[in-house]
């Protein structure tokens, strides 16, 4: 039986029907009535039935218990975060309590007539059964008359509700009723008489539920060690999903602190934000630890956990304790090394870089077999799925040392954006997630200077859709000047700590630093346009043959399927116009001149620039600071892809890197003819370094999807081969020692190396395939394996693409035996790329019914194998069939379903496929529509691609040079 149900049965919850009718109504007076006898006894007896129903219901419904109430201190307000709450709640809810009937519940946002201060959590967790029990204690401060008490709670059972006045009446206030409203999972306590303004009052409810297996809320994970299957139960609450533990005000805005005592058996440990201040033990067995009170914050970075793990531990030099906690092997083989080391580097750079302390005495970094995201900020403590921070040197890759970094990197600095400056509401959640992907590139810079991830970021201000907020933000740090934005991200931090902030909070403090060195720029007026219109520009810059030493600048809005733009005008209006900060070189053959910046805010103007002659050409957006494409006049591409054959270096990295990526994307959405990428691309011998080689892998890659199932695929893969077997040949495989081991090479050449092998092997090259067959084949009778980590992923899925079957099995018995996390992931996407259809279905069935397989790992198998061409409309076919469970599985997860219906659907490609598409929509869509809708739009924009492109693409390929 539903919480629900049983709530209805023991009466204390209501129908919809009973909320529809719960309203203040005005008293009517009486009326003089004259009736016959008839009359009078029917009203009487009708009024004798009413009184006995409405006793009946009271009996049920209304109990009333009196004991003392328990003080608390109450806590001052943040005086900016007050100014905030009561922005935000003003918007929101001003009149609602008069505008619908007076009833809040029925609202997406919460009244604003209450507001927390303080929780009080006592929970006792049971890892036998699954379940838990507790009591919340909350104290709040009535902001406007009401006798409401409007809450959120999904999926818990309230056994007991006691509301308290901080009046000198003892006793509880009676409570006329209580009810669960699911639509908006939300708790009502309707009370007998009004809560006062500034008076504050306490809330006490006790409840009980079940530790799910669905990973949101409070949900339990599992591993084996020695042959031992062991749980764990851990928290995920961002970003509505405090309510399935506990009854909380869970919205951003409802800042408070927090006491959490969790009681549980003492064959386990638990952890919380905080940390332990005192611990008590029980006869039975059983441990209580009580945590020190949190500062204010949001109720969805509240975090505990229940495990029996084990950690290694670092101090700062300030007295910060930083723990990570994974299963004992991975602390004992020394997994978690890494992410401790750099986490410790980390909070030292953060400090430095805002000017603002880390706020806790501790932060503990939790790795868990399953989580619905990498990782999960909580303040103080971070929990991460334990693929994106456990890392075995002996067999991890360079790729995958750089990934977790970047993930360790992000989190760090959302305990500062994030934790300690809070957005008011999810609409400006870009305000956390924007900067802690923009520092991914800075943080593993300051980490790391040779990997030159500065300059790596820049490429991915448009491979990542997520991170177009991080590209806005390095845009703007640009114009500003490193000095200046760091000052303004310093004031404010500061003045919005353990509050909440919105857009016009961060442009305010960043406009107040420009204007004190005397720079009148106003940074709202230019960011608005940013961040409150769909999609980035594409600027065209074209020589004015009128007018000397002059260009003709326009923009518009770009978008793959110009067509969408017809039927959907009302999304690709053309009236968007941006502020564009749009930096320009001119340069020839042997000379670029200095940058100037020229700002665009119309249409189309014209600008005057440099001296040019007919050789020289234009470059813009130097060094890919700002979000936007490039295009150019054809004369201009020519001379840019000229000075590329002759002279790569006179155009720098980060810009030869732009160049290919703007140019591929530019020809993708018909702004181009079709062979000007795959001219640009014949200067990829002379090539060095690894930035614009990546950009090129990353682009043919995805117009290989486009094609590998067209008849003349082999003229396009075999015209990549030969832009890329020059450099195969000359950089060779990993060198080996005299020993027989493989040395390690610097990380730009190995990098290079890398990304150039796996081109090689992509696309057909036989000396490529030989010598990953022949290490296969050496492994496997060996028993040994010598194929060098950072080319593992390369060797396996040539491997097991080439070779027969028993390959196959002998891979799927080395992820079965692995202890190493990295490995594992290598291995599993290694079973996708196999040409046999049969093995493709096992892997995916397997996968999904497979305790061994994490559930990150369960979408990247699904994905992968839709990447292979054999089993592509495989996977299309695997993910209609399995919607329900999965949909189930990830639904409320939102990035890991956007994620797994984006990469299932991407290389779709045929009106059939297209069709299929719209109609599984229509009848399976539900909350995921929007990802759909994008799914949509993509496999269009592919449909139309082919229609309209793909002749004159093979066209060109047919008599293209050998060269």
């Amino acid at each position: 039986m539903g919480i629900e149900d049983a709530s209805m049965r023991n009466g204390r919850a209501l129908s919809d029907q009973w909320a529809d009718s719960v309203v203040v109504r005005p008293r009517t007076t009486e009326q003089h009535i004259t009736v016959n006898k008839r009359l009078v006894l029917g009203f009487a007896i009708s009024i004798l039935t009413l009184i006995i129903v409405t006793a009946i219901a009271i009996t049920l419904s209304v109990s009333f218990e009196r004991c003392a109430a328990e003080s608390s201190g109450a806590l001052a307000a943040n005086g900016s975060s007050n100014s905030k709450w009561k922005q935000s709640r003003d918007a929101n809810i001003s009149h609602r309590d008069s505008e619908d009937g007076q009833q809040p519940w029925r609202h997406l946002r919460l009244p604003a007539t209450l507001r927390p201060r303080h929780y009080d959590l006592r929970l006792s967790v049971s890892m036998e059964n699954f379940t838990f029990s507790g009591e919340v204690h909350i104290e709040f401060e009535c902001v406007h008359s009401t006798k409401l008490i409007v809450l959120h709670t999904d999926r818990l059972e309230v056994d007991k509700v006691l509301v308290y006045s901080d009046s000198k009446k003892a006793g509880a206030m009676r409570i006329q009723r209580r009810f669960h409203y699911q639509p908006k999972q939300v708790f009502v306590i309707a009370l007998h008489r009004e809560m006062k303004p500034l008076r504050t009052y306490k809330i006490n409810i006790t409840f009980h539920a079940h530790i799910e297996h669905e990973l949101l809320g409070f949900f339990r994970s599992s591993y084996v060690l020695n042959g031992e299957r062991r749980f764990l139960a851990v928290t995920q609450f961002s970003p509505t999903h405090a309510r399935k533990a506990f009854p909380c005000f869970d919205e951003p805005i409802y800042k408070a602190t927090f006491r959490v005592s969790l009681k549980h058996e003492s064959s386990y440990q638990s952890l919380s934000n905080m940390p332990v201040e005192a611990s008590t033990s029980d006869e039975d067995g059983w441990v209580t630890n009580h945590f020190s009170r949190t500062p204010r914050m949001s109720t969805y970075y509240l975090a505990w956990a229940v495990c029996n793990f084990t950690y290694r531990e670092a101090v700062t030099d300030n007295g910060v304790v930083i723990r990570l906690y994974a299963r004992p092997d991975a602390i004992q083989s020394g997994s978690g090394d890494y992410a401790l080391h750099i986490t410790k580097r980390l909070l030292h750079f953060y400090q430095d870089y805002f000017k603002v302390k880390y706020s806790l005495p501790k932060l503990d970094l939790l790795a868990v077999p399953k989580h619905p995201y990498a990782a999960m900020e909580n303040w103080g403590l971070s929990v991460f799925v334990e693929q994106k921070i456990l890392l075995d040197p002996d067999v991890s890759s360079f790729s995958y040392q750089m990934e977790l970094t970047m993930v360790v990197v992000h989190e760090i600095c959302h305990q500062w954006f994030g934790d300690l400056v809070t957005p008011v509401w999810w609409e400006d959640v870009w305000l956390k997630e924007g900067f802690a992907h923009y520092f991914e590139y800075i943080g593993a810079d300051f980490l790391f200077p040779k990997w030159n991830m500065v300059s790596f970021g820049c490429c991915y201000c448009f491979l990542l859709i997520r991170s177009n907020h991080s590209a806005l933000i390095r845009m703007l740090a640009n114009v500003m000047g490193q000095p200046l934005f760091q000052r303004g991200l310093n004031d404010y931090l500061m003045t919005h700590m353990y509050g909440n902030a919105a857009r016009d909070d961060l442009w305010n403090k960043l406009s107040e630093a420009m204007q004190r060195e005397g720079k009148d720029i106003n940074i709202t007026q230019v960011m608005d346009r940013w961040t409150l219109q769909m999609g980035y520009p594409v600027v065209t810059i074209s020589k004015n043959d009128s007018l000397d030493n002059s260009v003709t600048i326009s923009q518009e809005h770009f978008v793959y399927d110009t067509d969408a733009k017809i039927q959907n005008p009302e999304l690709f209006n053309k009236s968007f116009q941006w502020q564009i900060p749009l930096t320009l070189a001119v340069g020839n053959s042997s000379h670029i001149s200095t940058e100037t910046i020229v700002w665009v805010s119309n249409k189309t103007e014209t600008h005057r620039v440099g001296h040019m002659g007919s050789e020289t050409w234009l470059l813009g957006n130097i060094n890919q600071t700002s979000y936007f494409r490039v295009n150019y006049d054809l004369h201009n591409w020519r001379l840019l892809i000229q000075q590329l054959m002759t002279n790569p270096t006179i155009i720098s990295v980060g810009n030869r890197a732009g160049l290919i990526d703007d140019v591929f994307n530019l020809a993708r959405a018909g702004y181009l003819p079709q062979n000007v990428p795959l001219q640009m691309i014949s200067y990829l011998s002379q090539e060095t370094e690894f930035l614009p080689w990546h950009a090129a892998s990353r682009a043919l890659y995805q117009l290989d999807k486009l094609l590998d199932r067209t008849e003349d695929h082999s003229l396009f893969s075999d015209y990549v081969l030969r832009q890329v077997e020059p450099k195969y040949h000359k950089l060779g495989w990993p060198a080996t020692s005299p020993e027989g081991s493989f040395m390690q090479a610097a990380y730009q050449t190995e990098e290079l190396q890398r990304e150039v092998m796996m081109l090689a092997c992509s696309f057909g090259n036989k000396h490529c395939h030989r010598q990953a067959v022949s290490l296969i084949s050496d492994w496997i009778s060996s028993n040994k394996n010598r194929i060098p980590p950072n080319v593992r992923d390369i060797v396996y899925c040539t491997g097991v693409s080439l070779m027969d079957e028993d390959v196959w099995e002998f891979i799927w018995m080395k992820f079965h035996s692995s202890t190493a996390i990295s490995e594992k992931k290598v291995l599993l996407e290694a079973l996708t790329c196999s040409d046999n259809i049969f093995l493709l279905n096992r892997l995916l069935n397997l996968s999904l019914t497979s305790d061994l397989v994490p559930d990150q790992e369960v979408i990247d198998v699904i994905i992968h194998v839709g990447r292979n061409p054999l089993g592509r409309h495989l996977a299309w076919r695997y993910f209609r069939e399995k919607w329900d469970i999965l949909n189930s599985r990830y639904g409320e997860a939102l990035f890991m379903n956007s994620k797994l219906i984006s990469g299932v659907t991407e290389f779709l490609n045929t009106e059939a496929e297209l069709n299929e598409l719209k109609e599984f929509i229509l009848t399976s869509g539900g909350e995921s529509a929007p990802a759909f809708a994008r799914a949509v739009e993509i496999v269009q924009a592919n449909v139309k691609w082919h229609i309209l492109f793909q002749q004159q693409f093979y066209r060109w390929l047919r008599k293209a040079p050998d060269g």
